[in-house]
């Protein structure tokens, strides 16, 4: 469930393209208003926008955006105002590609995303960035982590609730015979497996692994598997078993300690607000007894906690 907030009468996207326009002249830029529109719309809204901010000042708002704001308000603006297929491949192609790629966040966006998602970003990307995200993912990961990616791209799976018991037992007793009952780990059944088959079918995979032997599917892949290879499965079983718990974790990973992750943080809560950015909270305020509002506040300031807190919205 969506934390965006959007009013119950709007204003059209040419009055919301004016009052920006607006926002933007004189000397320094009214970033409340900026804010009061932009996290306040969803995609579609927000592409309207565009569109008549384009249409009205033959100005692309990207680029204006991108000149009028600072610092992370800045980052976490010009990631909100794409769709939602751009801005995962907007965030890939900055995480392969940056002098020193983070690996874990391009991991995290293509193992936490449903098979039609990934779908549709493939091909944004290819339109956006003028080659294959399969080519990228090519130059910069290497050996089994590699071969994670390029099959969870790869690979059309269900994405429905329903499950065949038989298969999952089958899968289960793989897994096993692929890790813990052996010496030395058989990487290419856990590939095959966590690339193949559904999020439902997995979490029922790790349900009946715990009761068949005792022990939790997620330590058998920590102790099996290591690096961003073990990083990339620990991923997806996560997010077949809840997303929500998931992000949640990731955020307070982010906060936590002395200094915060605001890539991280920011790569969250812009592509989380208009999926299921409520269940993260209520995940959040469960395992860790205090609001993600709360976190948040505390750990950034300006425009740039006014933004990120307009997206999350304060717990009800």
């Amino acid at each position: 469930m969506a934390s965006l907030s959007v009013p119950p009468v709007l204003t059209s996207p040419r009055q919301d393209a004016a009052a920006l326009h607006k926002a933007f002249k004189g000397f320094g830029c009214d970033s409340t208003t900026v804010i009061n529109i932009l996290a306040h719309r969803n995609a579609t809204q927000r592409a309207l926008i565009m569109q008549e901010y384009r249409a009205i000042y033959h100005q692309d708002l990207y680029h204006r955006l991108s000149t009028e704001l600072t610092g992370n308000h800045k980052k976490a603006m010009l990631l909100w105002i794409l769709d939602p297929a751009g801005r995962d491949a907007t965030i890939l192609n900055q995480a392969l590609n940056s002098d020193i790629p983070d690996l874990r966040a391009a991991t995290e966006i293509v193992c936490s995303r449903t098979p039609s998602q990934l779908q549709i970003m493939k091909q944004t990307y290819r339109v956006r960035f003028g080659c294959y995200l399969e080519h990228d993912i090519t130059e910069r990961a290497y050996g089994d982590h590699q071969r994670l990616l390029l099959a969870y791209l790869g690979v059309p799976r269900h994405e429905g609730p329903e499950v065949d018991p038989s298969a999952v037992t089958h899968d289960a007793r793989e897994l096993y015979k692929a890790g813990e009952k052996r010496l030395g780990t058989d990487e290419r059944t856990f590939i095959r497996i966590f690339s193949e088959r559904s999020w439902a079918h997995l979490a029922s995979v790790a349900s009946a692994y715990q009761h068949m032997y005792a022990r939790s599917l997620e330590k058998a892949v920590k102790s099996e598997t290591s690096g961003n290879f073990g990083f990339g499965l620990l991923t997806v079983l996560r997010c077949a078993e809840s997303p929500a718990k998931y992000f949640a974790k990731v955020m307070h990973k982010a906060m936590k300690g002395l200094g915060t992750s605001d890539t991280t943080l920011i790569r969250v809560v812009v592509t989380r607000t208009e999926i299921d950015m409520q269940y993260i909270k209520a995940e959040y305020h469960k395992k860790y007894k205090r609001s993600l509002a709360d976190a948040i506040h505390s750990e950034t300031s300006g425009n740039y906690r006014t933004f990120l807190l307009s997206l999350v919205g304060r717990d009800r």
